[in-house]
């Protein structure tokens, strides 16, 4: 999955219009954002590696290499390096390879810095909410400014997020988000409602990163 091409055109139209759909009920500005994936996961590569290349060197030197110790430490560090390099063209075999604390992490600190490189701490009531979507992690995660978290409980966001997620893995990722900037549209009508003087502070369309 790409990020560029993770939503069709149709997709991208439908959610920028349930972001202008809240917009219009609420001072609250809803940014979206999708990227191929929050880091590189080294780790992932290297334990994939020497799982890999160990086993496969273990079955060569077993079958034809009278078990040579030398053999297969020499077989192990090729293969390693091979099917270490192959893994990232894999990334369903990656994920497999990489911590789900450190998959989640990663995610999150990426949101953050989203928020940041993307203005939505700049709103002038604080109330910049991001959809933030990693493909290769299949995460989602919801960050909001200080105005929405003297209101809203982060856990209540990350549950919309969830279902995002759950939306992503079924292939129903567009819908899914769409009802989710709803459900958090609802939420911010209540608490901060649209005000006579309101702008529109931040784009509408889905913001791609790399």
């Amino acid at each position: 999955m790409r990020a560029e091409t993770f939503f069709s055109n149709d997709d991208n139209e439908m959610i920028s219009g349930a972001v202008r759909e809240v917009e219009k009920k609420t001072s609250g500005e809803i940014a979206v954002m999708v990227v191929d994936r929050s880091d590189i996961y080294p780790e992932g590569r290297i334990l994939a590696g020497v799982v890999a290349g160990s086993f496969f060197a273990l079955i060569v030197v077993d079958l034809f290499l009278a078990a040579s110790l030398w053999w297969f430490v020499i077989l192990a560090l090729g293969l390693g390096f091979l099917c270490g390099w192959l893994v990232d063209y894999l990334p369903a075999v990656k994920r497999i390879f990489t911590p789900v604390a450190r998959l989640e992490t990663r995610v999150k600190e990426r949101a953050v810095a989203a928020f940041y490189e993307n203005g939505l701490y700049k709103t002038r009531d604080e109330t910049g909410v991001l959809f933030f979507i990693s493909l290769f992690e299949r995460k989602v995660w919801v960050l909001a400014d200080e105005g929405i978290y003297k209101k809203i409980k982060p856990e209540i966001l990350q549950a919309y997020a969830r279902s995002v997620a759950l939306g992503i893995k079924s292939g129903t990722a567009a819908g899914a988000l769409c009802r989710e900037i709803r459900n958090v549209g609802e939420i911010l009508a209540e608490h901060f409602p649209i005000k006579t003087d309101d702008t529109n502070e931040l784009a509408d369309e889905v913001i791609v990163g790399k």
